[in-house]
Formats: structure tokens, sequence, C-alpha cells
């Protein structure tokens, strides 16, 4: 077995068991403990996986919030597959709202050239991305901004979103399930996101499969409230499925 091949069937049995142990590890991959925590390691750098005594936890599974570099690492081609893929819904023109989060940031970063927008954000980092764009008008919302996420929250944000009506809202998420909706750890950012999703004639929610099942402290909308999920070929087909069974297009990158 191929390194990347037994570093993906580790995060495979992370994320289904909640925790992986390296002795166990060894013992079902048939290779030495030192081997295990090289992967171990490796995952850890990438940020899928966080080390803990004896064996690790994968990221989605913690009891904090990463931070931005960390989540940025995270299923990091599965993001790049879901930013292209929603490239089919971006308008021509028009008005988008793009959430603070490294799934919207990248659908920032390919934007098509010819696209006449205004593009409403939260997110200081995209903002500043956009910002050399001529052919964009960018607009943030103002506020506070959270030092984990770079994301502008708290009252000013508020009171912005409540004036704003965009074409499309382009919205990431922490958690999504059918029986709690979509949630997230900060209740400032649950807030804001709440606001977005009224903002917005369609609603598109970029999330990776390791966030679908997932619940968190604040929840900021149901699952009915959005149109269209792109997601990656991980997603469980019976999560899927109930999805769907709300109404959601479920596109798979």
């Amino acid at each position: 077995m191929y390194a990347e091949e037994r570093q993906a069937a580790i995060v495979e049995q992370a994320r289904s068991r909640g925790r992986v142990e390296v002795a166990g590890l060894a013992q079902e991959l048939n290779v030495t403990t030192e081997t295990v925590r090289r992967d171990l390691s490796v995952l850890e750098r990438h940020g899928v996986l966080r080390r803990v005594h004896g064996g690790a936890i994968p990221v989605e599974r913690l009891g904090f919030e990463p931070g931005l570099a960390d989540r940025d690492r995270a299923m990091s081609d599965e993001k790049e597959r879901i930013a292209r893929a929603a490239l089919a819904e971006v308008p021509a023109e028009g008005a988008i709202l793009l959430d603070a989060g490294t799934t919207t940031a990248r659908l920032a970063e390919i934007l098509p050239a010819e696209a006449t927008l205004t593009v409403v954000t939260n997110s200081l980092p995209i903002a500043l991305t956009l910002s050399s764009r001529p052919n964009l008008t960018v607009l943030t919302v103002g506020g506070r901004i959270r030092g984990r996420t770079a994301a502008m929250v708290d009252a000013w944000a508020l009171r912005v979103l409540e004036d704003t009506l965009v074409d499309v809202a382009f919205v990431g998420t922490n958690g999504l399930s059918v029986e709690r909706g979509l949630t997230t750890p900060d209740t400032a950012e649950a807030a804001v996101k709440r606001a977005m999703l009224r903002a917005a004639r369609h609603t598109v929610v970029l999330a990776d499969h390791t966030k679908i099942g997932n619940d968190h402290l604040a929840r900021f909308g149901d699952a009915g409230d959005i149109d269209v999920l792109i997601t990656d070929r991980g997603i469980d087909p019976d999560q899927a499925g109930s999805l769907e069974a709300c109404g959601i297009r479920v596109d798979r990158a």
C-alpha cells in the first residue's frame, strides 16, 4: 500500500470512528507504529487530523473552531472542485454575496474576468482579493472583524444586510443536517449568515462532505432555506438523499 493510500484509509477510519489509535492502526495496516506516527504528522500538516495522545481526531470533530490556516488546508482539493462547480451559479451580471470562508475565498479567486458584478462580502480576505478587479464593485458589510475567521460580524454588518438584496448568496457552513439545518460554532457569525440567507433570492451553500451530518452550537437556517448544495463526491448517498428530499439540489463536484 502506498503512503497516500494508507493516509486516505487513516482519514476514512478517523471520520467513521471519531478517533484512531496509533497501535490499532499499525496492526490493521500492517506497518510500524513509527510509520503511523509519520502519517499522522503529514495529515495534521494538511489540516485534516489533529494529533492527540496515542492517536488522532478529525478536525471536524474537535470541540473548538479551527483557525483560518487550518481550515484552508483541510480538504483543499475538494474545495477547489467545489469552487469551480459553483461558477455555474454565478450570474454574468447583477449582485452576489460571498460569505467568509475558505471555499468561498477560492470562488472569489476564479470569478470570470468578464463578469460585471457587484460583490457584497463580510470577508476581509475576499474583499482584498477582489479589490483590484476593475469590472467588479466590491462592497463590505463592515463591523467587527473576528480574528479566527477574518469575518465581519455584529450590529454594523447586520444593519447593512437588512437593506441588501442580491441575486445569489454563496454561503459556507460548519455543519448541515436535515434535523438541525445549518450550524456554525460562533453566535455572531451565525447571526450574519442568517441575515445573508434573508438577503438573497437564490442561496447556494458550499460545503465539503465532512460538514454534512455535523451539528454545531449556533443554528442559522433550515435545510429548506438552501436552493443548491455544492459538495464533493465523498458525501454519503443516504445523507444526500435526505437533503434532496428537502427540496435541495445536491451537486457533487
